[in-house]
């Protein structure tokens, strides 16, 4: 039996650093926007080819610190299928796939700039499952024990880490009604997406989870709350379920409540940030990780943050995720973290 399966999406990553103008422009989030002149060839300084996907990226960080780890997803009958298969396995994760007829890999490209990034993604295969892609499933849970056996049986472990976008997040709760029917512990990092159009079935289904990781303005939106009473916010995650909640913040850290106390942290120092693409799957790994080997929230917050520090400073989701002999440098020994009673 493995010790954690991950489960969600599966990308191939290709960043391309270029020089390009940044103009002031109010129609996006960030009220910038970059300048490509159209109808012309621009040089790129390097590229990059990594594995990408909130699942694949967190089975390497339990690969990397020694659990024995499997990845579940869906890709595409093709190269870039193949290349993600072959990067797994050098990563000692054993890669569980259903693989599509009609849709190819999902791949992203990723122009980099000084460290921020403008993602162009294709989600192709890996966020469109139908009920054939989990046979033992249905809308109401488990279906007939000969289908169980078969790919079921390969699903089984100790933990389940779940990131679920697009249409595979219809398979969320019959997903959690599975893993508690077998005595499988759940680690679950909503997408948006999820949190957006599932939201109260995230709610309904947070008594089975054992550790829940949102950034704030997730948190906000999931229990309605807005984060400035962040209180408010937390007793509800509390109220809702058992287990260990962490809200991070970008470089200003994380909160964590597990219904006793409050525990707050800020981050390792950077030597330099090369690009963000994947610091909260580094995080909600690396601190579910911490939780299956020593139980201590204090030690997971830790191994979060080295993870996610190590991570922004390599080009890439996976580059720089970290195993147990990097974690033992002393940059990572201390971290102030503080504890207060609820």
């Amino acid at each position: 039996m493995k010790d954690i399966i991950t489960i969600g999406s599966i990308t191939k990553d290709i960043f391309l650093e270029l020089d390009c103008e940044i103009i002031d422009w109010p129609k996006t989030p960030s009220r910038k926007a970059i300048v490509l002149p159209f109808g012309e060839k621009l040089e790129v300084r390097d590229t990059h080819s990594v594995l990408g996907g909130n699942s694949a990226n967190a089975s390497v960080t339990f690969s990397r610190l020694g659990f024995k780890t499997a990845c579940f997803g869906k890709i595409g009958d093709d190269i870039a299928g193949q290349e993600i298969k072959n990067w797994l396995k050098e990563e000692g994760v054993n890669p569980i796939f259903v693989v599509a007829k009609n849709k190819k890999t999902a791949q992203s490209t990723l122009l980099l700039n000084n460290g921020e990034r403008t993602i162009l993604g294709y989600h192709g295969a890996s966020n469109e499952w139908v009920k054939e892609d989990i046979p033992w499933l249905n809308a109401r849970g488990a279906s007939p024990d000969s289908a169980k056996r078969n790919l079921g049986s390969k699903l089984k472990a100790k933990w389940w880490y779940l990131s679920l976008a697009g249409s595979s997040s219809d398979f969320f709760a019959p997903l959690v009604k599975f893993a508690k029917e077998n005595g499988i512990r759940v680690a679950f990092n909503p997408s948006g997406y999820q949190i957006k159009h599932k939201r109260r079935e995230i709610l309904e289904n947070l008594k089975n989870i054992d550790f829940l990781v949102v950034n704030e303005g997730e948190a906000a939106d999931l229990v309605g709350i807005s984060f400035s009473k962040e209180k408010e916010v937390f007793k509800k995650l509390d109220d809702l379920m058992p287990g260990i909640v962490a809200v991070t913040d970008g470089q200003n850290g994380v909160t964590v409540s597990d219904g006793k106390n409050i525990y707050k942290a800020g981050i390792f120092k950077e030597k330099l940030v090369a690009d963000r693409t994947g610091a909260g799957d580094a995080f909600g790994s690396g601190f579910t990780a911490g939780l299956m080997e020593t139980g201590d929230i204090k030690y997971a917050i830790r191994l979060a943050s080295a993870n996610a520090t190590s991570v922004v400073e390599h080009i890439g989701a996976t580059p720089g995720i970290i195993n147990g002999k990097d974690f033992k440098n002393k940059r990572f020994k201390r971290l102030e973290i503080k504890v207060e009673k609820i």
